[in-house]
């Protein structure tokens, strides 16, 4: 397949819509429970509608919309409308608080906003003073009052434009040209003010084709997607997949992902790392918690699974025995992994941040392979991937197709090529310091290839630590290491111009009430579990069995229990990323006694 230099998303997506056209294009289902879904010509035409509502509320080549709402069939049907006609999506995440929402709208200047519910309409309300440029908000699910002119319904809003000729749709779409803006992807915002990230149809053209290239994607795959469309990671998603008319089905919400496996059944799906890491302590959690003939059997599958695995990995066969044994191993245990998942499987895609290496270990030892890939939001969420075929645990892979990667001299990762971003809307100065003096995208990670070209990401260079005795430390790698437990929920390392190091941790409540139960731990609330002097005595283990895999100089000298880090408490960003000068300030009474520092 060669990259195809379409005009605009609009020529690429119809492309496939006319070869496709009767096949399913997306599934959901509904607040009873009952499926619903469209086809790949129903899509097309109902986004036609769409885009000539959007026509009807004055929306121009260039206009910012904005969609402020969970993953839904309805944001994929607004986002592609609006790239018909040449305006730009603006995604905003339903976990954004009003001042949030606030700033990105103003910035963005956008013009109408699509929201999922009354829950988010009451945020818009707070601040609509704040954003007079907003001349109507689309609710997707509910009847807003009539009395509310500024508020419309979706049915009411599709309705608009069925005076409007479908020609009118076609003609601003002729307009729209390869190097306009496609979408304003917003940072998180871990440092800062959120950046809005400009992303041009040829990004978007370029990326979806290579990740075809890149990731066996394959004519009638059903995939699953419950990612937020906010991320760039999921929007790349949703285009890449349309290439081949593939069927995708949207998880009702984020508690209902495991149960609508069920109702998903697919062949492969993106995901994020912390969910299979949830999955894998939930597995291991479960099956110690029965014990006995159960956890034996559970051991021993898993260690024929590993013996296959290191095999798999270096591309040698598996002798009849070891592979009789594996057999078993999968019919007695990893058989209901695979079920757990909708029985499908074939692969999965992990992205956004890092993947333990032990967390894909565990998967491949029970036949399922996850891909690891690597992205940021400045170059369309993709620049490398490991294939089926080429696979090493705690690497990202090989660069995709017709991209240029290389590392400088301080160790940082470096992009050239047609997915980088075109720049940050209206932010000049921070557009340049982005990029190197000869263009090339700047990523702010820090890492090396090894002998067969594998990609090891090794820290962020922002957030590599330099003690006061001048040693430079990257967090990452040590907390993915304390993370190994399944008793610890997150870690946050300390140590930056201080004597040593120091970590904050929130715990796994799930297991640890197991583990108090197991060892007759009396507690009367969450609280005072976690401050019991067993519950510091377990952590105090872990942690020094993390030392012991460490210089002395990156060992961890004391800890501090906290609370989870929270999207509501400020401390962790719309994509779970710990928000580090956030988390530094809110505890650095407790830091300041971890090092036997004033508080003042």
């Amino acid at each position: 397949m060669e990259i195809v230099n379409y005009t605009n998303i609009h020529e690429m997506i119809k492309t496939s819509i006319d070869r496709y056209a009767e096949q399913k294009a997306y599934r959901w289902l509904n607040e009873r429970g009952d499926e619903e879904s469209v086809t790949w010509r129903e899509f097309y035409a109902r986004s036609i509608e769409a885009a000539k509502g959007l026509l009807r509320l004055g929306i121009k080549k260039g206009d910012r919309i904005a969609i402020l709402s969970a993953t839904s069939y309805r944001w994929v049907l607004c986002d592609f409308a609006s790239l018909s006609i040449g305006s730009c999506t603006v995604g905003i995440y339903p976990s954004s608080i009003p001042r949030e929402c606030e700033y990105i709208i103003r910035h963005s200047g956008a013009t109408v906003i699509f929201i999922e519910n009354e829950e988010q309409l009451e945020k818009l309300r707070s601040i609509k003073k704040m954003i007079p440029k907003v001349k109507r908000v689309v609710l997707f699910n509910g009847i807003p009052s009539h009395a509310d002119k500024w508020v419309m319904g979706f049915d009411a809003f599709l309705a608009l434009g069925e005076k409007t000729p479908d020609a009118a749709v076609k003609k601003m779409g002729g307009r729209v040209k390869p190097s306009d803006l496609a979408f304003l992807v917003y940072t998180s915002g871990t440092t800062g003010v959120p950046k809005g990230v400009m992303i041009t149809h040829d990004n978007l053209i370029f990326t979806a084709q290579n990740i075809a290239k890149c990731v066996p994607i394959a004519e009638g795959d059903e995939t699953f997607l419950f990612l937020p469309l906010a991320h760039i990671f999921a929007r790349v998603d949703i285009y890449a997949t349309a290439l081949f008319g593939i069927t995708l089905s949207f998880a009702r919400s984020i508690e209902h992902v495991i149960d609508d496996f069920q109702f998903a059944r697919p062949h492969w799906f993106p995901c994020v790392p912390r969910v299979f890491e949830k999955v894998y302590f939930k597995v291991l959690g479960a099956v110690e918690a029965k014990g006995g003939i159960a956890l034996l059997i559970f051991r021993w599958a898993l260690g024929v699974g590993n013996r296959v695995s290191d095999l798999a990995i270096v591309k040698k066969p598996v002798p009849l025995f070891l592979g009789l044994q594996y057999s078993v191993a999968r019919a007695l245990v990893f058989k209901k992994l695979q079920a757990v998942l909708g029985g499908r499987i074939r692969f999965c895609v992990s992205g956004a941040a890092p993947l333990s290496p032990y967390v894909a270990k565990f998967f491949h030892a029970a036949g399922i392979i996850i891909l690891e890939g690597y992205g940021m939001t400045e170059n369309t969420s993709f620049t490398n991937i490991t294939r089926m075929d080429a696979i090493k645990f705690g690497s990202v892979g090989f660069p995709a197709f017709a991209l240029d990667q290389r590392i400088a001299k301080d160790g940082e990762i470096q992009y050239c090529g047609r997915n980088i971003m075109k720049g940050y809307y209206k932010m000049p100065r921070e557009t340049s310091l982005a990029f190197t003096r000869d263009g090339w995208l700047k990523t702010g990670d820090i890492g090396q290839t090894d002998a067969e070209g594998f990609l090891f990401i090794t820290d962020r260079k922002k957030d590599l630590i330099i003690t006061s005795g001048g040693k430079n430390i990257a967090p990452a790698l040590i907390e993915g290491m304390i993370l190994e437990s399944k008793y610890i929920n997150q870690a946050c390392l300390i140590g930056d111009r201080k004597k040593y190091l120091s970590v904050l941790l929130s715990l796994d409540m799930d297991n640890l009430k197991r583990y108090a139960e197991r060892r007759n731990i009396r507690y009367g609330s969450i609280e005072e579990l976690a401050a019991h002097r067993l519950t510091g005595e377990l952590v105090d283990r872990i942690i020094a069995m993390v030392n012991k895999r460490l210089a002395s100089f990156e060992t961890v000298k004391r800890f501090t229990i906290v609370p989870d880090f929270t999207i509501e408490d400020g401390l962790l960003t719309p994509t779970m990323k710990i928000k580090r000068k956030a988390v530094a300030e809110k505890y650095r009474i407790h830091i300041n006694a971890m090092y036997d520092e004033p508080t003042v």
